[in-house]
């Protein structure tokens, strides 16, 4: 028989008060359609919906953030197919226990003909050994393995059994879906608040959605807590207020919409203050992003863009910073994250700024809008077969290295097509760019005593190039 699942009449026969789980359990969704998010493998046509439907389910991975939805859409995935469903914790679970799991459901298999549907949540957690002791019966189709995972399952789940499963990526709920979530929980009179006369003020909601940050659980946590401290007003209506909802997450709800005017408008702030060189206002909107649940890869993103377009060659190591702080807030994750980005920041800020790149990349696409697609000059073609050759590809061509740095030879060669002049790029005199600066006018100078370089024709031989 299946296990029952949360919020199902069996509770009253188990003699277990539903009202008594989490508000979060009870309002578990119990089929696709009540299952809020995930349209990109959930919405109608999809190849997991339809696997789903038609009860064709292989092992697989759910890898996403906290709260997205991953044990919930295995146990519909078990209701649905019909399937015996065990959960495992790989916190508390060892290979004893997934020993014990697999052998009744081989008995189950050969007598009753009921697969088993096992979920091992935060598989990430197992290590090699104890991966590798489901791997037989996921192969052999004993037990339909469903892992699921916060972390990166390429680096945390072994090739052997990543290699016998299908990772499905979830992703963290939009602002709009908790949003539908907390209006079912308080109006579903069953297993929600609904007989609870409760209302959000409108300030309340906005802050609770974005306290959650995209997890579906913690928002009806909140929200639970939130009703819980609220007492019924003389008509019995409970009124959630903004001082209610931060009090229950010990948290003050910053005024921050991760979708609207306030992201635009703190990035902003944040861009304009690493540009103008205040280190101080650049770690005070971060901070104000960070701690209103922006997602840090977003900002880390735009600081690799000023680096290179505001920051540039005046110091070409901040690049290299920034992506070095990209990668690590990748690879740490938050809330650590915000150390290598503080860094990053007050680098950037402190950093000479010039915007000559951007600036020469213009003038180039202008040129390229203004004359088109000219023809690259012969002697900069390559020629790797002899039809080539003999119509005159890389012929004349100067071999940079053949020459000394100081001789002008070095220099002669014509790079850009006839009729674009160049001066694209014009360095400023801010720091390291000074001293591209100079080199680039030293190499003008030594160009102007170099000899003319000869570039043979490409007339067509007597056999025409046959």
């Amino acid at each position: 028989m299946q296990q029952p699942l949360f919020g199902e009449s069996e509770h009253s026969d188990r003699g277990v008060d539903a009202s008594s789980e989490p508000l979060a359990a009870r309002m578990r969704p119990r089929t696709l359609d009540e299952f809020i998010g995930q349209e990109h493998l959930l919405a109608p046509g999809k190849a997991l919906r339809r696997a789903i439907e038609t009860g064709r389910i292989g092992s697989m991975i759910l890898w996403g953030p906290p709260g997205c939805g991953k044990t919930t859409l295995a146990q519909l995935i078990a209701r649905r197919t019909g399937a015996h469903f065990v959960s495992l914790s790989a916190v508390s679970a060892g290979v004893a226990d997934l020993r014990r799991v697999i052998d009744e459901a081989a008995r189950r298999q050969k007598q009753l003909r009921q697969r088993t549907i096992v979920l091992i949540d935060e598989i990430h957690r197992f290590n090699k050994a104890q991966q590798d002791s489901i791997l037989h019966a996921v192969e052999q189709g004993v037990i339909t393995l469903i892992g699921a995972t916060t972390e990166n399952p390429s680096f945390e789940v072994n090739s052997a059994l990543l290699s016998r499963c299908r990772v499905f990526t979830l992703r963290a709920h939009r602002p709009e879906e908790i949003d539908a979530l907390v209006q079912r929980a308080i109006t579903d009179p069953e297993r929600g608040l609904g007989s609870l006369g409760v209302e959000l003020a409108p300030d309340a909601r906005r802050a609770l959605v974005s306290l959650a940050d995209g997890d579906a659980r913690a928002a009806l946590n909140i929200l639970e807590l939130a009703v819980t401290a609220t007492p019924p007003d003389d008509v019995g209506r409970r009124l959630v207020s903004l001082a209610t909802v931060e009090d229950a997450v010990q948290r003050r709800a910053l005024l921050y919409d991760r979708a609207g005017d306030q992201h635009y408008d703190v990035i902003s702030a944040f861009i304009k203050s690493l540009r103008g060189s205040d280190p101080d206002a650049a770690l005070y909107w971060m901070a104000r992003m960070l701690e209103a649940g922006e997602d840090p890869l977003f900002i880390v993103r735009r600081m690799v863009i000023l680096a290179a377009e505001d920051v540039g060659l005046a110091d070409p190591q901040a690049l290299v910073v920034a992506v070095a702080a990209q990668q690590a807030v990748h690879f740490v994750g938050m809330p650590e994250g915000y150390l290598p980005m503080a860094e990053a920041a007050i680098y950037l800020a402190t950093a000479p700024k010039s915007n000559s790149a951007i600036a020469a990349y213009g003038r180039a696409r202008e040129a390229v809008e203004a004359h088109g697609s000219l023809p690259v000059p012969l002697h900069l073609r390559n020629a790797p077969t002899g039809l080539m050759k003999s119509l005159g590809y890389g012929r004349g061509y100067d071999y940079s290295h053949d020459f000394a740095a100081d001789d002008p030879r070095r220099y002669r060669q014509r790079y850009l097509p006839d009729g674009i002049e160049g001066g694209f790029y014009q360095p400023s005199s801010i720091g390291f760019e000074a001293r591209i600066k100079e080199r680039m006018e030293r190499i003008a100078e030594i160009r102007k005593s170099a000899p003319e370089q000869s570039l043979p024709g490409a007339e067509k031989p007597a056999d025409g190039g046959r």
